[in-house]
């Protein structure tokens, strides 16, 4: 399957198994900037605990950056790296008042988006992921941000390779208008079934369409990945062990999700020897 056409499958099972959104990212673009910051590198709980004690403590920009730097280390120390995010929040909003004026990013809004997401770059802390956050969420602007749940589960998938740079390879495939939607089915599957180091395949609604788990499956199991239990199979493992199993469709998927297992195939290819 082309890879625009899989994307596009990806996203319409994505939205039968999760259900409409029930919220998505958005308000003001500066405050969606300093919250993503804080974001990196940590749990949405650590975020907001530590946004809304930072806005608790400091409840307008203007405080935050006339507040002594470790004043906003203490606010935000929950997020982690409270001392590099701090020095970067109030060197976003100094840029910001000595270059615009005043601390809005609503500026952002009159310029074109590579002239926009530029500026966003130039900033300290900030990356593509968080440039087009804002960019998305905050501005309305078709851009994809790719955080390491997209990531990983768009290699598992076969739609971006291992050495390709996430932003160039997958915004092409995304469709116009799905960009918001998209991203956040992919971190929920990300976050809750394609986990880094023991996928949940069973639970996955995309088995057939994913390369991590077809890799593993004989061509003769494969279309039992949408429906049907298969026959007696032949586990080998990464050690060489080779064992006879009988599951479900379920089992078989929670086997290929192992780490340890690297192939899965019909029993009946055993010899009579080896079935001794």
């Amino acid at each position: 399957m082309e890879k625009k056409a899989k994307l596009a499958e990806v996203a319409q099972r994505l939205h039968r198994a999760f259900g409409p959104l029930e919220k998505r990212p958005g308000g003001d673009p500066l405050d969606l900037l300093i919250g993503t910051i804080l974001s990196q590198n940590t749990s949405d709980l650590n975020r907001d605990r530590a946004y809304a004690e930072l806005k608790r403590r400091f409840p307008s920009w203007e405080e935050v950056l006339s507040a002594p730097v470790e004043e906003v280390e203490r606010a935000i120390q929950g997020a982690g790296l409270h001392r590099q995010r701090a020095a970067r929040i109030k060197e976003v909003l100094r840029r910001l008042l000595e270059e615009r004026g005043s601390l809005s990013l609503g500026f952002l809004r009159d310029l074109p988006d590579e002239e926009a997401v530029r500026w966003l770059l130039s900033l300290p802390g900030v990356g593509k992921k968080t440039a087009y956050i804002v960019m998305l969420f905050s501005l309305g602007r078709p851009f994809f941000p790719v955080d390491t749940h997209i990531a990983r589960v768009t290699r598992r998938l076969g739609l971006l390779g291992e050495r390709e740079e996430p932003h160039s390879a997958l915004a092409p495939l995304v469709s116009k208008g799905k960009e918001a939607e998209l991203h956040l089915y992919l971190i929920r599957l990300g976050r809750e079934v394609c986990l880094a180091r023991r996928p949940r395949c069973q639970a996955c609604p995309l088995p057939d369409l994913c390369r991590y788990v077809l890799s593993k499956l004989d061509p003769a199991l494969r279309p039992l990945l949408q429906e049907g239990d298969p026959p007696p199979l032949l586990v080998q493992y990464e050690n060489g062990k080779r064992e006879p199993v009988h599951v479900n469709r379920e089992g078989m998927l929670a086997l290929a999700a192992n780490p340890k297992v690297r192939y899965l195939e019909p029993a009946k290819k055993l010899s009579p020897k080896e079935e001794r």
